[in-house]
């Protein structure tokens, strides 16, 4: 028990010690899936679990779902309540894909074709979602949501539809639900199709430049702005995909220290790990960001993650490195069960409240900004 706790606490700090130095005491918060539909309702939450599938088993499956206005409005309400020695509220850098699958335009195609819709068109099929538009502009304009490109969709497109084509039943019971998969069960994929720029084939390869390309521009042409950095999902990318980024403007890489990397060799599939810094540049001249704390209490309700996230901060403070806080958007999520997202924004005001009490010199950021404020110290 000694020799785990001091090789996680050696890790812990290991991991801040090289790349790019403040004197600052920084943090940001980092929050994906924004706009990704995941499960579309209690009442599909409820058959789910009635045909012993087991949503409650998956966190995703249990909490995470299209954010309702009440759920921006509590989320507000915390953001407010604090504010850093500049007089600055905490800003979430919301991570958003840009859309979902249109699930009745491949039906009517008979999963020969794959379409997808805006978050925009999302909403309208969703009654929770009404004046959320409102409250995303609202969450821009008072500095608390910076959003950022997390995706085309939070999906693998090329194998979701080669699933669908060959008839997968749990597959075509999640798509008949209008979601992408029942996740509690196991598939062949690491991520239950979740991990939208992994391949299979260099020909699903190329297919990510364009889910890129269109992922970017449709991000620029509705907020009005280019995202600067990007976060890949379930933090699986390649080289080709920076490349790719590079051209589109993209100059920050959102991510944890492994990066994982599809590699195709002989056919056969496999991944590598890639291990990344603070500041760490690559050969395009972008700049890794590297998530060193963390806030996912709906992801594991044994751990004490006001006081985790904490000590992770205290590690990075030591070390001269801001603290980039993971916090998926999950966690702040009621519209299938409320308490959840109640016992988190407690939980995360308290957080908050906590971190400019220990460090009143603190500052919030955001992932765009982060990199060029340090240089410019």
């Amino acid at each position: 028990m000694i020799f785990n706790k001091f090789k996680s606490n050696f890790a812990r700090n290991l991991v801040n010690i090289p790349g790019i130095k403040t004197s600052k005491k920084i943090v940001v918060l980092e929050s994906d899936d924004w706009g990704s539909i995941r499960m579309p309702s209690k009442v599909v939450f409820d058959k789910l679990a009635k045909e012993h599938l087991y949503p409650e088993i998956d966190p995703y499956l249990r909490y995470d779902t299209l954010a309702s206005v009440n759920d921006f409005n509590a989320m507000f309400d915390i953001l407010r309540s604090v504010k850093d020695h500049k007089g600055n509220h905490p800003i979430v850098t919301a991570n958003a894909v840009m859309g979902n699958p249109d699930f009745d335009k491949i039906a009517e195609h008979k999963f020969e074709s794959y379409f997808w819709e805006s978050f925009t068109t999302t909403w309208k099929k969703h009654s929770h979602c009404e004046g959320v538009e409102a409250a995303w502009h609202y969450g821009i304009t008072e500095k608390f949501l910076r959003f950022q490109c997390h995706g085309r969709e939070h999906i693998n497109v090329d194998q979701w539809m080669l699933a669908l084509q060959q008839g997968d039943k749990l597959v075509r019971k999640a798509f008949d639900h209008q979601m992408i998969s029942i996740s509690s069960q196991p598939n062949r994929l690491r991520f239950h199709f979740m991990e939208g720029l992994d391949y299979f084939s260099e020909a699903e390869k190329e297919n990510k430049k364009v889910i890129l390309k269109e992922a970017l521009l449709f991000f620029k042409q509705y907020f009005g702005y280019e995202s600067k950095s990007y976060i890949a999902n379930c933090y699986i990318w390649d080289s080709a995909v920076e490349s790719a980024l590079a051209e589109l403007g993209v100059v920050y890489l959102q991510g944890m220290t492994n990066q994982i990397q599809p590699v195709l060799k002989d056919g056969i599939h496999s991944h590598q790990y890639k291990r990344h810094f603070f500041g760490e540049q690559n050969k395009f001249g972008q700049h890794y960001l590297i998530r060193n704390a963390f806030f996912e209490p709906s992801l594991n309700t044994d751990i004490n993650w006001i006081s985790e996230c904490l000590q992770r901060i205290n590690i990075a403070f030591r070390w001269n490195k801001p603290a980039i806080i993971g916090c998926h958007r999950l966690n702040f999520i009621g519209s299938i069960h409320e308490e959840n997202r109640t016992k988190n924004l407690e939980q995360f005001g308290m957080l908050l409240k906590e971190i400019v009490k220990r460090w009143p010199d603190v500052e919030f950021k955001s992932s765009d900004e982060v990199i060029n404020y340090i240089k410019n110290e």
